[in-house]
C-alpha cells in the first residue's frame, strides 16, 4: 500500500506541477510574462527530479504507465504489481487534473479550451500542428529513450546515486524537443488526467498517448533484457 500511495502522491505531483506550469505560469496573464517553453520543460523535469528522491527508495518513482510496462517487460517487477501501479498512476493523474482545474477555473475570463489543462493533442490548432505520423513517432521515440535511460541509470552500470537527477534532466530535454509537436507526454496517466476534464479533440485523441508510449517503453525493455541485462549480469 505504501508503494501505490507514492505512486499516486508522484504521478499526482507531476501533473499537478508540469501541467500546471503550463496551464498557469506557461501562458502570458496579467502582471505575468509566462515561463514559456523552457520554463515547462524544467517544471516537468525537476518535479520528477523531486519525487525520484522523495519517493524513489519506496515505490522506485515510476509515476508512469509506460514507465512500469518497460520495467515489467524487463523482467524486473510481477503483473499484479504492475497493474497496482498502473491505477494508482492513473487516479493521481486525474486527481492532480482535478485540482488543476478547480485553481484555472478561478479566473474571471476561464474557458475550457480545445486543449485544456495542458492536455496532449495533435493537428490543426494544437501548437505546431504537427500530424498523426510525427505525433506518434516522437512520442514512441522519446519514450524509448526515456525508459532506456531509467534502465540504464538504474543498472549495476549506472550511478544510482545520480539516477533520479539523470532521469528527470532526460524528461527535461525531451520537453524541449517534443512540447511544440504534442505538447510531450511520454505518459499516458499524465495525458488520461487532463483529457478527461478537457474532452473533445483532447479525449479523442488519447488513444496515441496510450498506445506509443507503450510501444516505445517495451520496444527499450526488450533492447536492454536481450541487449545489455546479459552483460550486467556478468559483471
Amino acid at each position: 500500500m505504501k508503494k501505490l500511495v507514492a505512486e499516486f502522491i508522484g504521478t499526482f505531483s507531476l501533473v499537478l506541477i508540469g501541467c500546471g506550469s503550463a496551464v498557469i505560469s506557461g501562458v502570458q496573464s496579467t502582471g505575468a510574462s509566462g515561463i514559456g517553453l523552457l520554463g515547462i520543460s524544467i517544471a516537468f523535469g525537476f518535479t520528477v527530479v523531486a519525487m525520484a528522491y522523495a519517493i524513489g527508495g519506496i515505490s522506485g518513482c515510476h509515476v508512469n504507465p509506460a514507465v512500469t510496462i518497460g520495467i515489467l517487460t524487463a523482467g524486473k517487477m510481477e503483473t499484479k504489481e504492475a497493474i497496482s501501479y498502473i491505477f494508482a498512476q492513473i487516479f493521481g493523474a486525474i486527481t492532480g487534473a482535478a485540482v488543476l482545474f478547480l485553481i484555472a477555473r478561478g479566473r474571471p475570463d476561464f474557458a475550457m479550451p480545445e486543449w485544456g489543462l495542458g492536455a496532449n493533442g495533435w493537428g490543426e490548432g494544437y501548437i505546431g500542428e504537427y500530424n498523426t505520423q510525427s505525433a506518434f513517432v516522437i512520442e514512441m521515440v522519446m519514450t524509448f529513450l526515456f525508459v532506456f535511460v531509467i534502465l540504464a541509470t538504474t543498472s549495476k552500470f549506472g550511478n544510482s546515486t545520480m539516477a533520479g537527477l539523470a532521469i528527470g534532466v532526460t524528461l527535461m530535454l525531451i520537453h524541449l524537443v517534443a512540447i511544440p509537436v504534442t505538447g510531450t507526454s511520454v505518459n499516458p496517466a499524465r495525458s488520461i488526467g487532463p483529457a478527461l476534464f478537457s474532452g473533445g479533440k483532447a479525449l479523442s485523441q488519447v488513444w496515441l498517448f496510450i498506445v506509443a508510449p507503450i510501444a516505445g517503453a517495451i520496444l527499450a525493455a526488450l533492447l536492454w533484457k536481450l541487449g545489455f541485462e546479459k552483460e550486467e549480469q556478468k559483471s
